[in-house]
């Protein structure tokens, strides 16, 4: 029997009831209060810390993260000409046939459209793809364009755009899945042993932030066999959740594919694959979220993957083939769709399936009013809800004047919704730190706005951390037996240096994780070891 007592800092139970301080942890479990502790019990000594229900992911791609590391380095870079210097030592030092990278920061352009030609200058003979930092839009070169036969006289897919030159040649950009698809299909995929590498370095990243779980948020199903094979070979960090991609353009003979996918998931450890993942609509900066309205700058509501009749029925086979459903709506009208589809599947919810919502930029007042009755968790990013160069250069200049009320963290959980915390990454970084400070503040981080941009959908700190815990351990369907300290949930641990509850607003992210606890197993340490005894 293993036993492990944790000891000298607060430990927050379960955000109800007071701290506790102590706890006490039996093969994985944690024990009453007043469970025999042997003397050669394990001891752990927080310092003055808070120990904490682990984090969790309710929205990230650790595979997308994993591959970045092949390619090189280029979010930090400040100027076209920087990408194009990297882009062209990467291409030196490598001799893969397809040069397949990201990500970049499209705020470096205005409009974030980028020229093949910028590329070209660096690599002029082999095609390279560059995916920008938000992943629905993409970067290539005139060689990977020629690969994919993609010319002037080449449509726009459905549901994707290829930006064009004034005299009909393809810019370079292209949006959405299934134009940047066009060029990627032709290109190799990674290999397997490449792929496991990435997603054990890529959890292994997640549980140094305190994360023991979360949401694969996007799992393509030629994907499956790298996350498969990951899982055999224990060299997942974190228990993973597979979110299939729904393809409205394969519905729905796709959906008896994605039934057998999961099942042959079903034995692999600390990894299930139990969600639908629909792309519902796309993203503001890019023109393709889909609005009620047009957009400020384009005469144009975006482009919606699904109709809502369309979406509605897919969620229905999808809830009477035992899967729960995450839904990427970004746009107000992508979000009324959503709720829509959620209340047709309404008595499933109430017996336990689960239907989360993920991003919800943009929400319709009235639809917030329909929240009460429906058990439908809100996955929101908390990283983006601050006046940062992507929302003051793009995505305020597309929604315009009276649309600025963007993540409704507060409105959402007042109307009756649950809230959890995802990060998008590598869309964003997966510091939950990070993410609380910036759910309670509402402020990049410099302290600006004075006060926080739309103060009124700040969250307390307790608020905040119910979100990164219990609010993802719902989504996942595991309230009874993770997100609190309660004694018999499994010991999923997060120990922080410092009690947040009681650090200024501003200087939570300043805190760190010196320790993550999966089913009582220490994923990572960030102590010496002679400092646990």
């Amino acid at each position: 029997m293993a036993v492990v007592v944790f000891h000298g800092g607060a430990i927050r139970v379960d955000g109800v009831g007071p701290d506790a301080d102590r706890l006490v942890v039996v093969d994985g479990v944690i024990a009453d209060p007043d469970h025999p502790v042997p003397a050669d019990a394990e001891t752990v000594d927080l310092e003055g810390g808070l120990l904490l229900p682990a984090f969790r992911d309710g929205h990230a791609h650790p595979l997308l993260a994993g591959r970045e590391r092949r390619g090189p380095v280029l979010r930090d870079a400040s100027s076209v000409d920087e990408i194009v210097e990297r882009v062209r030592a990467w291409a030196a030092e490598s001799d893969e046939p397809w040069l397949v990278g990201g990500s970049y920061d499209a705020t470096l352009v205005d409009g974030g459209v980028f020229d093949a030609r910028w590329l070209d200058a660096a690599v002029p003979d082999r095609p390279v793809v560059l995916h920008a930092w938000d992943y629905h839009t993409a970067w290539v070169n005139t060689a990977a364009l020629e690969a994919a036969g993609v010319d002037a006289d080449t449509p726009d897919p459905a549901l994707g755009r290829i930006l064009r030159r004034a005299d009909g040649s393809p810019r370079g950009t292209l949006v959405e899945r299934p134009a940047i698809d066009l060029v990627l299909d032709r290109a190799p995929r990674p290999g397997l042993a490449a792929d496991v590498d990435a997603l054990a370095w890529a959890t292994q990243q997640l549980a140094t932030h305190g994360i023991v779980w979360a949401q694969e948020a996007w799992a393509e199903e030629h994907d499956v066999p790298s996350w498969m094979a990951a899982a055999r070979a224990g060299r997942l960090a974190v228990d993973v959740d597979l979110a299939l991609r729904a393809d409205p353009q394969r519905w729905p003979g796709q959906l008896e594919h994605l039934r057998r996918t999961a099942r042959a998931v079903r034995d692999e450890p600390g990894l299930t694959c139990r969600t639908v993942k629909f792309f519902v609509d796309g993203i503001l900066e890019n023109h393709t979220a889909h609005l009620l309205e047009c957009y400020h700058d384009a005469q144009t509501r975006g482009l919606p993957n699904w109709r809502p009749d369309q979406l509605a029925d897919a969620v229905v086979a999808c809830d009477a083939a035992g899967f729960d459903v995450h839904l990427h709506a970004i746009g107000d009208a992508a979000v009324r769709a959503a709720i829509d589809a959620a209340e047709r599947i309404r008595e499933s919810l109430r017996g336990g399936r689960r239907l989360t919502i993920a991003h919800a930029q943009v929400i319709d007042p009235v639809d917030l009013d329909r929240l009460a009755d429906l058990d439908v968790t809100f996955c929101f990013q908390p990283q983006w809800a601050m006046p940062d160069a992507v929302m003051t250069d793009l995505t305020l200049p597309r929604l315009g004047p009276g649309r600025e009320r963007q993540y409704r963290m507060h409105s959402a959980q007042k109307a009756g919704a649950r809230l959890s915390f995802g990060s998008d990454w590598p869309v964003t970084s997966p510091e939950v730190l990070a993410g609380i400070r910036t759910a309670v503040t509402r402020q990049d981080t410099d302290g600006l706005p004075a006060g926080g941009w739309q103060p009124d959908e700040r969250l307390t700190v307790d608020e905040a951390l119910d979100a990164a815990t219990l609010g993802v351990a719902h989504q996942a369907g595991d309230q009874d037996d993770r997100g609190t300290l309660r004694p018999g949930m499994v010991a999923d641990l997060v120990w922080i240096d410092r009690d947040i509850r009681r650090t200024p607003a501003s200087r939570i992210a300043d805190a760190r994780v010196r320790g993550t606890w999966r089913r009582g197993i220490p994923t990572f340490l960030a102590v010496p070891a002679a400092a646990v005894l």
